[in-house]
C-alpha cells in the first residue's frame, strides 16, 4: 500500500541511489577545488585566480613602465571576463600579489594602501591602483607566440591561457599555500638566484640528486627575513621528501644603553606573523608574569620593524631571555613544507625539489619548442612575401603597367610571374613610397637575416643540447634581472646551524620573596608583600569579607581544591598585587559557578593529602598527582568534595553530622591518583543515609599524642587517650568526647 502512495516520476526525470548521487556531486566539487582553486600548477606556480588576474592586467596593457589603473577596474575585468567569483576574493588575491612582506618577488606593482605587516587590511579597491611588475612580464613573455594552450573562458566569449610561459621560476621563488579537499599545499618562498643555479645544474646534470640540489638551494628565503635554524641534513631530507618543517626565528641584537643597562631590538619577525598580534602576545606574557625576567615590550616600528624588549634586571642573560620568548611566542615558528602541486595541470602530487625543478624545466622546453615552431611559421610567411616583393622589383615597370591597364591585375600577375595569391596581394597592397631602390636593399637584407634565423631555429629544434643551452641562457638573463646583482635579489633569510637551546627553568628566574595570599569569601584573590598576620584587617568590596589566607613565597605554586573534586594550580608570582582588591579567581582558572573553594595551600614536593567527599568516601593522593597543567584543573576526587587535609601522623580521626567520631589507622587508607576512594565512616541505620547523616570533618593525627581542639576564649582542650574511639575503617564510631565543638569540626 505504501508503494501505491508514491507518485510516478515526471517525464524526463530519473531516479538513482542517494549515496551515488551525493558521491558523484562531491567528487565533482572536490576535483574542482583541487584543480581550479587550491593547488598551484608546477609549471608557473600560479593558481587560476592569480593567472587570470595577471592575464587581465596584461590585456589592459598595464605594463611595468606604464600608468596605474584603479584596482576596482582590474577586479571588475577579472570577474566579468575570466573569474566569475566574488570581487572581494579577487581583490584580496591581487592585493597579496602586491605585498612585499607576503611575496618574495611581488607580481603586482601597487600604489596606495595594500595592507601592512601588522595585519591591517588593504584599502578598498576604489582607493588603490596597480600595474604589472617586471616579474609578471617575465612570467608572460612569449604569451602571444603560441607558447601555451588557450581555452575558452567560463561563458565561451573569450579565451584565457591554461598556463603561463613562465620564464620566471615562480613556484619556488614566491611559494604557494592552499587548502583543497583531502589535501593541502604549503611552499615557502626561495631566493631566485639559488633556484636558477639549481636549474642550471639540473640542465647540466639531469640525474642530479636532491641532496646536491639542496646544497645550491640552501633553504627558504622569506620576504620578512629572519633566521632559519635548521641543520643541512634536515633541510636536505625535507626537500627530498617534499614534506617537513623549517624552524624560523626573529632577528635581534642587543643594544647598549650605558651604565650597564641594555635592551633587545627585534628587527625582523618570522614570515606570516602579524606584528600587532605578536606584540599583544608579548604583552600578555608580561601581564601573566609567565616569564619573570621579561619586563616590558614596545613597538617603535616605522618603515622598518623595531620591537624593543626590556629585561627585568641588567643581570639577565639575553640568550636566556630570548630562549624563553621563543618557547612562549611567535618570535619562533615552524613553517611546514608540503610541496603538493599539479603536475601538467592535472595530477596532484607531493613532489621533491628535483621533481618541481624538472616540471618547470620541461615546461620551459615545451615553450621554447612551440615558440620556435611559431617563429618558423612566421618566417616562412614573411619569406614568401619577400620573394614576391623581389620579383616585383625586378619587373617593376611591367608590374606598374599591369596594374594600370589590366582589369584583373591579380590574375595576370599570377600567370605572368608565377606568383601565388599571398604574394600578389602583398604587391597590390604596397605603398608607392616603398618603390625605391633602398627598399630593395633592405628587403634582401631582411630575407638574408630571416634565412639565417630560420637555419638557427631549425638547428636548435634538431638538437636537444642546443635547446637546453638556449633555456640556460634564458635563465641566466632572468638571474641577471632579479638575482643577487640587484639589492632586492640578495638573500634575506640567513641560515644558522641548529643548536639546542638549554632547558630554561622559568621557576628559577623568579625572585624568591615572602608573600601573603588572601582569598575573600566572594572569590577575589590577591598577594600581599611579606608575611602579614593572617588575621590582619584588610579592605574588601562591599558585601565581601575575609575567606582564606596563607603565607607563601613567590616561587611557590598555589593549589586550589574545589567542591567539584578538581585541583587547580596557579603560580604565586602571577597573582595580582595587594594594592587593590585583587582579581576574581574564576578569571585565572576555569572554576564553575556552582563550585566552591574548599582548600588553598602551597604545593610541596613529596607531600600527601587526604581528600574526602560529603558521603564519607576518600583516599590519600600524592603531591605529584594533583599538579594541573591547564586552567581547567585536574580531576582527582569523584563526587561532591568536602575536604583536603595534609597527611601526617599514624591515624585518621573522622566525625559525622551525628557527632560520632571514629579513629582508625592511616595505613588502612589507599593511596590513589584519582577515583572515589573507600568508605571512611559508616553513617545511618541499615546502610541508608538519614537526612542529617554525612561526613563533617577529618584530620590526621599521632595516636600517642591524642587529640586537641580549640575552645572559646582562645583555650584548647585535649583528649589524650583515644582508645575508646579507635576502630576499623568504615565503622560507625562513638559519640565525640565531652566538650567537642558544637559545629563538629576539629579546628
Amino acid at each position: 500500500m505504501a508503494d501505491d502512495l508514491i507518485p510516478p516520476p515526471e517525464p524526463g526525470t530519473y531516479s538513482e541511489p542517494l549515496s551515488r548521487a551525493i558521491g558523484e556531486r562531491y567528487l565533482t566539487y572536490a576535483l574542482s577545488t583541487i584543480m581550479h582553486r587550491a593547488l598551484p600548477d608546477a609549471r608557473d606556480g600560479l593558481k587560476p585566480v592569480h593567472r587570470r588576474i595577471l592575464y587581465a592586467m596584461r590585456e589592459l596593457r598595464l605594463a611595468p613602465n606604464g600608468p596605474f589603473r584603479k584596482s576596482a577596474k582590474i577586479t571588475g575585468d577579472v570577474m566579468g571576463n575570466y573569474h566569475p567569483h566574488g570581487d572581494a576574493a579577487i581583490y584580496d588575491a591581487m592585493a597579496r600579489l602586491a605585498q612585499d612582506f607576503a611575496m618574495r618577488y611581488p607580481l603586482v606593482d601597487g600604489q596606495g594602501n595594500f595592507g601592512n605587516i601588522d595585519g591591517d587590511n588593504p584599502a578598498a579597491a576604489r582607493y588603490t591602483e596597480a600595474r604589472l611588475a617586471a616579474t609578471s612580464e617575465a612570467l608572460m613573455d612569449g604569451l602571444t607566440e603560441d607558447s601555451v594552450d588557450f581555452r575558452p573562458n567560463y561563458d565561451g566569449t573569450l579565451s584565457e591561457p591554461v598556463v603561463l610561459p613562465s620564464a620566471f621560476p615562480n613556484l619556488l621563488a614566491n611559494g604557494a599555500s592552499g587548502i583543497a579537499v583531502g589535501m593541502a599545499t604549503n611552499i615557502p618562498p626561495h631566493n631566485l638566484h639559488e633556484v636558477v643555479d639549481a636549474c642550471l645544474h639540473l640542465i647540466k646534470t639531469p640525474d642530479a640528486r636532491d641532496d646536491t640540489l639542496a646544497t645550491l638551494i640552501k633553504g627558504p628565503d622569506f620576504p620578512t627575513g629572519g633566521v632559519l635554524v635548521e641543520s643541512a641534513d634536515s633541510i636536505a631530507e625535507t626537500y627530498r621528501t617534499g614534506r617537513g618543517a623549517f624552524r624560523l626565528r626573529c632577528r635581534w641584537h642587543q643594544e647598549d644603553l650605558g651604565r650597564g643597562l641594555w635592551q633587545i631590538i627585534v628587527t625582523e619577525i618570522p614570515y606570516q606573523v602579524q606584528k600587532s598580534r605578536l606584540i599583544e602576545r608579548l604583552a600578555e606574557l608580561i601581564q601573566t608574569r609567565k616569564i619573570p625576567i621579561f619586563a616590558d615590550v614596545r613597538d617603535e616600528s616605522a618603515e622598518d620593524v623595531r620591537i624593543v624588549i626590556e629585561p627585568r634586571a641588567r643581570t639577565v642573560d639575553p640568550e636566556q631571555l630570548m630562549g624563553a620568548l621563543y618557547r612562549s611566542s611567535d618570535l619562533e615558528i615552524r613553517f611546514n613544507l608540503n610541496m603538493n602541486v599539479l603536475i601538467d595541470g592535472r595530477v596532484p602530487k607531493v613532489c621533491s625539489l628535483k621533481e618541481v625543478l624538472r616540471a618547470f624545466l620541461d615546461h620551459r622546453r615545451d615553450v621554447l619548442v612551440r615558440r620556435a615552431a611559431y617563429r618558423l611559421d612566421k618566417i616562412a610567411s614573411r619569406l614568401e612575401v619577400l620573394e614576391g616583393y623581389l620579383v616585383a622589383y625586378l619587373n617593376l615597370d611591367r608590374v606598374i603597367e599591369i596594374i594600370r591597364t589590366e582589369d584583373e591585375p591579380k590574375v595576370v600577375m599570377m600567370a605572368e610571374f608565377g606568383l601565388n595569391d599571398v604574394q600578389v596581394e602583398a604587391i597590390l597592397n604596397m605603398r608607392l613610397r616603398a618603390l625605391r631602390k633602398l627598399e630593395e636593399i633592405e628587403l634582401r637584407a631582411e630575407r638574408d637575416a630571416l634565412l639565417a634565423e630560420r637555419e638557427g631555429l631549425q638547428a636548435m629544434l634538431d638538437s636537444e643540447d642546443a635547446q637546453w643551452a638556449r633555456i640556460a641562457d634564458q635563465l641566466k638573463e632572468v638571474r641577471n634581472l632579479f638575482g643577487k646583482s640587484r639589492p632586492e635579489g640578495q638573500r634575506r633569510t640567513t641560515i644558522s646551524e641548529a643548536t639546542e637551546m638549554p632547558v630554561i627553568d622559568l621557576d628559577a628566574m623568579i625572585e624568591r620573596e615572602p608573600v601573603t595570599v588572601v582569598l575573600s569569601k566572594m572569590g577575589w584573590i590577591r598577594s600581599l608583600k611579606g608575611h602579614q598576620p593572617l588575621d590582619a584587617e584588610l579592605k574588601f568590596k562591599d558585601g565581601d569579607g575575609p575567606g582564606q589566607a596563607l603565607h607563601a613565597e613567590t616561587t611557590d605554586k598555589l593549589m586550589i581544591f574545589a567542591s567539584n573534586g578538581r585541583f587547580y594550580t596557579i603560580p604565586v608570582n602571577t597573582l595580582p598585587g595587594g594594592r587593590g582588591m585583587g582579581e576574581p579567581l574564576r578569571l585565572m582558572i576555569d572554576l564553575p559557578n556552582e563550585a566552591q573553594v574548599i582548600a588553598m595551600f602551597p604545593w610541596r614536593d613529596g607531600a600527601r593529602y587526604l581528600v574526602a567527599s560529603k558521603v564519607g568516601d576518600g583516599f590519600i593522593v600524592g603531591a605529584g598527582d594533583i599538579l594541573a597543567q591547564t586552567k581547567t584543573g585536574k580531576q582527582v576526587l569523584n563526587g561532591d568534595a568536602l575536604l583536603c587535609r595534609p597527611v601526617s601522623g599514624d591515624h585518621v580521626a573522622v566525625v559525622g553530622e551525628n557527632r560520632k567520631m571514629l579513629v582508625f589507622p592511616l595505613a588502612e587508607l589507599p593511596e590513589m591518583a584519582r577515583g572515589k576512594g573507600v568508605r571512611l565512616q559508616r553513617y545511618g541505620k541499615g546502610g541508608g543515609l538519614l537526612k542529617d547523616d554525612g561526613m563533617v570533618d577529618a584530620v590526621c593525627l599521632t595516636l600517642a599524642q591524642g587529640l586537641s581542639w580549640p575552645m572559646t576564649g582562645g583555650k584548647t582542650r585535649s583528649e589524650p587517650d583515644l582508645t575508646e574511639w579507635v576502630g576499623k575503617r568504615g565503622s560507625a564510631g562513638r559519640m565525640a568526647p565531652r566538650g567537642f565543638p558544637r559545629d563538629n569540626r576539629f579546628a
